[in-house]
């Protein structure tokens, strides 16, 4: 019995996306002006628990399996496609795969829609109100403990590496609306991956995964730095970042463990010998990138979900930073630091880490940022560390 019937066309190149994107509730994922805008709800998935991810990957199958598909474009990405969030934590609800009832789509010059079923109306863009902030969950002073007792943890060789975020709280009169927040964020940082999703507005640097056909793809950021007033200042953090011990004992252990896991899927896989600098408009991060081919069929959210949580956001030992984040935190991250992005039928898709984001609701939200503890950390620079990545939320909200 077919379910679903889903007709992918032509169409005419949009010069931006987001101007696409008919609804506040609608969907996006884009790169350097590249990606998907998308609205209405064809099929939706909630779930929760340590099998999210099989359930998800189960339940997009069963779907494809019944639906009726009449692809004239044929390119990773049409189709039947789906998006989603997942939540950092296993315990925690909220995860979330959309088949939406209208996509648009736009990659290597070439530009498509999707339709399945009728899409609601469209509603006009809103000028969001004024932001006001709440403070974290977390104040300041106990974050600052916290992240001294997870130092002195990693010292004890209890850990190598606890990586601990915050959250702040925002609030305003009226719901906002997500369509000019993300196309603030995505002028700003298009080397980043713009998000909306169920009310998680971001612009990831971390490709936790790209899977088109056999090739794949993932980029590990951890460690960072700001960025210099002058060129000259700026190259001097850079150069500090790279030769940085602190910074280096962060980054090491989340490229031993992407290696680890896609080393056994791939062949030919290519690593950067050494971490380079990824520049991104308020801050600077080391960087390694990873290239291969899959040598077995695995899906894009099948290896997402080999690689989450990774050090990048969790620590190392996963299982002993995972229990420290818990114990520490004093919140629950929700979907922030969980796979975000997309996958279609034929099992290609790009999955990022979900960063530099905000999740709201309604009136209310949440803007997250966090840093890696290792032996040399200092609670107060990993405070303000925390405090330049906020900035990219704050600034694509308070403009």
């Amino acid at each position: 019995m077919t379910e679903l019937r889903v007709r992918t066309v032509p169409a005419d190149a949009a010069p931006d996306l987001l101007r696409d994107l008919a609804r506040p509730d609608g969907i996006a994922w884009l790169h350097h002006g590249d990606g998907f805008v998308a609205w209405g709800e064809a099929a939706r998935l909630e779930v929760r628990g340590a099998d999210r991810f099989d359930v998800g990957r189960a339940w997009l199958s069963k779907l494809a399996a019944r639906a009726e598909v009449d692809d004239a474009v044929d390119v990773p990405g049409t189709g039947l496609v789906a998006f989603g969030a997942f939540s950092f934590d296993e315990h925690s609800p909220g995860s979330t795969l959309v088949v939406p009832a209208a996509l648009v789509g736009r990659r290597n010059g070439r530009s498509w829609m999707t339709r399945i079923g009728e899409p609601p109306p469209p509603v006009g863009e809103t000028v969001n109100g004024r932001i006001r902030y709440a403070g974290s969950t977390l104040p300041d002073v106990q974050w600052l403990d916290a992240v001294d007792s997870a130092a002195r943890s990693v010292r004890a060789r209890k850990a190598e590496k606890v990586v601990l975020a915050r959250d702040v709280h925002v609030w305003t009169r009226d719901s906002l609306d997500p369509r000019p927040i993300a196309r603030r964020l995505a002028g700003r940082f298009p080397e980043c991956y713009t998000f909306v999703i169920d009310g998680l507005v971001g612009a990831t640097p971390e490709l936790l995964v790209r899977r088109v056909g056999s090739s794949l793809e993932s980029l590990v950021l951890a460690g960072s730095a700001r960025r210099g007033k002058t060129r000259a200042e700026d190259e001097e953090l850079g150069r500090r970042l790279l030769l940085s011990t602190k910074d280096s004992d962060e980054h090491r252990p989340a490229v031993e463990q992407v290696r680890r896991v896609l080393g056994p899927l791939t062949r030919d896989l290519k690593v950067t010998s050494e971490p380079f600098l990824l520049r991104l408009a308020n801050v600077q991060h080391l960087a390694t990138s990873f290239v291969g081919d899959l040598t077995g069929d695995e899906d894009a959210l099948e290896i997402a979900a080999s690689l989450h949580p990774t050090p990048a956001v969790c620590g190392s030992p996963t299982d002993i930073a995972a229990h420290m984040i818990r114990e520490l935190e004093g919140m629950d991250r929700g979907r922030y630091a969980g796979p975000v992005g997309w996958m279609d039928a034929r099992g290609d898709g790009e999955w990022g880490i979900a960063l530099r984001c905000a999740q709201f609701d309604g009136t209310k939200g949440r803007l997250f940022a966090g840093a890696g503890i290792v032996a040399g950390s200092l609670p107060e620079a990993e405070l303000e560390e925390t405090r330049i990545k906020l900035r990219a939320m704050q600034n694509a909200l308070d403009a």
